[in-house]
């Protein structure tokens, strides 16, 4: 365990010590605040807007960095030789993968974190402008209103984001998988046709009446095969609807959804992240069990 830690830290620290992580978070925080102060001219939807495209700005910028980091995670080592002379340490190849993968998805996190807090506080301080409400009223019910408004808006961003995580992580075990055998140049582009791939399965479901049992089958296993990673995407609830909360003004609302049903769905993808991210370590252990360490095979 002590040396799965070893290398857990060191990646984290490699990962977001990179050029390109520093380069992408700094871009993201400029992207954000720009559209902070932009108007989105969607009568009254400006602050939903708003959450959606920051999410988008999120996803794409984190999964960039953290793709460039699982292309590059156990490839380049075992090119240069550094993975012959870590392997000649007491310490077995599954815990380098594991320890490698966890490093990346650590310094995901730290990302999704840094980005998601300066998307949360922009989302509260423009919720004011865009609702036309007023920050220093002297009305009680005034300022109460204001206060669920912001507090709704900002309850569902944080899911939003814990799966945001998730399917990164998902891909990120994918590309480390990936990277005991290809390089960068291979790795990036098949893990991003696979996330594209993973967003197409939506479609597969549900199958139209009449189609052939083959049909079906393989739907079935490209499914299973393929990252489902609309399991991931869950705006539809928490960015474009109305979030019920106790003791608020959107407690009754009948259109609302509840906070318990979007943290129960949550828990849900999160085991289903846990196992395909488990299957794709699976299938990259595999893949290193035969590997030559010291450099290009063949």
């Amino acid at each position: 365990m002590y040396r799965t830690f070893v290398i857990i830290r060191h990646t984290f620290l490699e990962a977001i010590l990179q050029p390109i992580f520093t380069l992408l978070l700094a871009l993201g925080a400029a992207i954000l605040l720009i559209f902070w102060l932009l108007p989105f001219f969607t009568l009254g939807e400006d602050t939903v807007m708003f959450k959606s495209v920051g999410l988008d700005v999120i996803l794409l910028l984190v999964l960039i960095s953290t793709l460039f980091a699982t292309s590059r995670s156990i490839y380049e080592e075992i090119e240069d030789r550094t993975m012959l002379t870590l392997m000649s340490k007491p310490v077995r190849k599954w815990e380098v993968l594991v320890g490698k993968y966890l490093g990346i998805v650590l310094s995901a996190l730290l990302a999704i974190a840094i980005l998601g807090t300066i998307l949360v506080l922009t989302t509260w301080a423009r919720i004011p402008s865009d609702y036309q409400m007023r920050t220093r009223s002297i009305d009680e019910r005034e300022v109460r209103q204001l206060f669920e408004m912001r507090l709704m808006h900002i309850m569902g961003l944080i899911p939003s984001l814990v799966l945001m995580w998730l399917q990164i992580a998902v891909l990120a075990a994918i590309g480390v998988a990936l990277s005991t055998r290809v390089s960068l140049v291979v790795n990036l582009p098949v893990v991003i046709l696979l996330y594209i791939a993973g967003n197409l399965t939506r479609f597969l479901f549900p199958q139209p009446a009449g189609r052939s049992a083959i049909a079906k089958g393989g739907a079935y296993v490209v499914s299973l095969l393929l990252p489902y990673l609309e399991t991931f995407d869950m705006r539809q609830k928490t960015v474009y609807s109305t979030i019920t909360l106790a003791n608020t003004m959107y407690a009754s609302d009948p259109r609302g959804v509840s906070l318990g049903s979007i943290w129960g769905y949550t828990g849900i993808a999160t085991i289903y992240a846990a196992c395909y991210a488990a299957f794709a370590l699976a299938v990259g252990m595999w893949l290193f069990q035969n590997r030559e360490l010291g450099g290009a095979e063949g």
